[in-house]
């Protein structure tokens, strides 16, 4: 019989619909490797190249040990068969090359972060561009809410973030928020998965996109409070972001099948 959630409120329909998500989705099983190469990928086609810049870490199986790519290769060269396995030091365990000595801030952030699994550090254009006005991010927009009350703002650029200093510096930026924007610098993701990671950026560019055009057309408008954190917890979940990031992968994987061989 139709008309049966006529008589439910928007919390008992959510709830409704979350338990759909749960079991109705559909997800993409990777290794570890080949989600780590695709978040490159997915980020090249999606406006996160910048040369060399950047890096996307993931841990590894054994305590104090990532994933990342290799210095010398960009985002759209990267496969799980060049990543390399590396410690908290940047020695490389598994693989050739060596690692962007960037990473070091990455390894802080892992320590003071035990719920991160994954971390992204990208020059995405609009962000880089929004960075050089030292002014935080704005969300404003339903779409940009799965970023609402979780990005932090670091208004003084540390300078090349090769050393401990900046890797303190940052990860004591970041507290407890999902992502950090870097004054003159970037965007930091530092999320709990790397599907989850990969959707944080992408929203993170497109927001700081959305930005720019809005200030130059007029005053940014605030949203409510309560609606965009009910935004922000409807976006960012587990399923939703499996089955999101499978979406972009099919995608793009028709562009760069190769990214996957190990």
């Amino acid at each position: 019989m139709s008309g049966e959630t006529f008589d439910l409120d928007k919390q008992q329909l959510m709830e409704r619909e979350f338990a759909q998500m749960e079991s109705k989705l559909p997800g993409a099983v990777y290794s570890i490797r080949q989600k780590v190469a695709l978040t490159c990928r997915i980020l090249f086609y999606n406006g996160h190249d910048s040369g060399l810049a950047g890096q996307i870490t993931a841990r590894g199986e054994t305590p104090g040990t990532f994933l990342t790519q290799r210095l010398g290769f960009g985002f759209d060269e990267i496969s799980a068969g060049n990543l390399l396995l590396v410690d908290e030091d940047l020695q490389v365990l598994e693989g050739d090359g060596m690692p962007n000595p960037a990473n070091r801030f990455h390894s802080w952030v892992y320590r003071a972060r035990p719920d991160v699994h994954c971390i992204i550090h990208t020059h995405a254009l609009h962000t880089a561009a929004l960075s050089m006005l030292e002014e935080p991010l704005v969300i404003s927009h339903m779409d940009n809410c799965v970023l609402y009350d979780d990005v932090a703002f670091l208004p003084n650029w540390p300078g090349v973030p090769v050393g401990n200093e900046e890797g303190e510096l940052i990860a004591g930026a970041l507290g407890n928020k999902r992502a950090l924007l870097l004054a003159h610098h970037g965007l930091l993701v530092a999320c709990s998965s790397i599907e989850e990671a990969c959707l944080i950026a992408l929203a993170f560019e497109r927001t700081a996109r959305m930005q720019l055009l809005a200030s130059a057309a007029g005053r940014i408008q605030p949203i409510e409070p309560v609606l965009a954190r009910e935004a922000h917890d409807w976006i960012l979940r587990v399923s939703r972001s499996a089955s999101a990031f499978a979406y972009y992968a099919r995608r793009t994987l028709k562009q760069c099948s190769d990214c996957l061989l190990e």
